[in-house]
C-alpha cells in the first residue's frame, strides 16, 4: 500500500495528497500554471499531470475553467483525480494515459501545458521507479510531447512548457516545426545575478506574432523568496 502525505498549496488554500515515496511536487507547478493564459470556460489540458498540481492552482486561480490531467501511471492518476474532488474543482478530471499518445481529437483545447520529463536517458536511474518514469527523458522525448501536444491545441491556443534551461533551444525548434509562434522564454532566476536553471516557455500556435524574451522572475532575494515569487507561490497570482 502506497503511504500518502497530506499538506497544502497556495498558502493552504489548495489540500494536495501525494506520495509520501517517489516524485513529490516542487515549485515547478504552481509557476507553470500561473504562466497559462486560460478564461473562464476554456478548456485546458495537461500532459504528466502527477497528482494534479498545476490543475489545481490553475483552477483556484480561475474560475470555470475545464481541465483534463493525462498522467501514464495509474496509482498518480487516482491521486490527482482525488485531489480535484477534494477541492471542489468537479470540472477537472484526470485519466490515465500517455502524453505522446493522446485521446482527443485535433484542435481540442483552448490551452495545454506540461513539465516534460528531462533527465539525460543515460544517466545514473533513481532506484525509485516512480521518480525515474517522472524524470527521465529519452532521446527525442521532447519533440515528441510539443508534437502531440500541438496536434490537440486548438488554433491561437496556448502552449506552456517548463523546462531546464539548457532545453529552451530544442523546445523552440519544436515549436516552430508545429508552427508555433509569438515564444515567450521566461527564465527563473535563483538569485539576482545568478544562471536561469529553469524557463517557461509558451507559445501560440498559429500565431505569426514575434518571438520574445520576458523579464522573468527571481525567486530568491537574501533572506527569503522574493515578494514577487510569493505572491505566485503562495498567492496563487498570474505570472508577469
Amino acid at each position: 500500500m502506497d503511504e500518502i502525505s497530506t499538506g497544502g498549496l497556495l498558502d493552504g488554500r489548495l489540500v494536495y495528497r501525494q506520495l509520501r515515496d517517489g516524485h513529490r511536487s516542487g515549485f515547478e507547478p504552481v509557476l507553470l500554471a500561473a504562466a497559462v493564459p486560460a478564461r473562464e470556460g476554456e478548456l485546458v489540458l495537461e500532459a504528466g499531470t502527477g497528482a494534479g498540481a498545476a490543475l489545481l492552482c490553475l483552477g483556484a486561480r480561475v474560475a470555470g475553467i475545464r481541465g483534463v490531467g493525462v498522467e501514464r501511471e495509474a496509482r498518480m492518476a487516482e491521486l490527482a483525480s482525488e485531489n480535484f474532488s477534494a477541492n471542489q474543482l468537479p470540472d477537472i478530471s484526470a485519466l490515465r494515459g500517455n502524453a505522446t499518445a493522446l485521446p482527443f481529437a485535433p484542435d481540442t483545447f483552448h490551452h495545454v501545458l506540461a513539465n516534460p520529463p528531462w533527465f539525460a536517458p543515460r544517466g545514473t536511474p533513481s532506484p525509485d521507479a516512480r521518480r525515474d518514469l517522472a524524470h527521465r527523458a529519452a532521446d527525442g522525448l521532447l519533440s515528441g510531447w510539443v508534437s502531440e501536444l500541438t496536434r490537440v491545441l486548438r488554433g491561437r491556443g496556448s502552449i506552456s512548457l517548463i523546462l531546464p534551461a539548457a532545453s529552451f533551444a530544442e523546445a523552440a525548434a519544436a515549436l516552430k516545426a508545429r508552427h508555433c509562434g509569438a515564444i515567450t522564454l521566461i527564465p527563473l532566476w535563483p538569485r539576482t545575478g545568478q544562471a536561469a536553471k529553469m524557463v517557461i516557455i509558451t507559445a501560440r500556435k498559429h500565431s505569426k506574432s514575434p518571438d520574445v524574451v520576458h523579464p522573468g522572475l527571481v525567486l530568491h532575494d537574501e533572506s527569503s523568496i522574493t515578494p514577487e515569487a510569493e505572491a505566485i507561490l503562495r498567492g496563487g497570482a498570474a505570472l508577469g
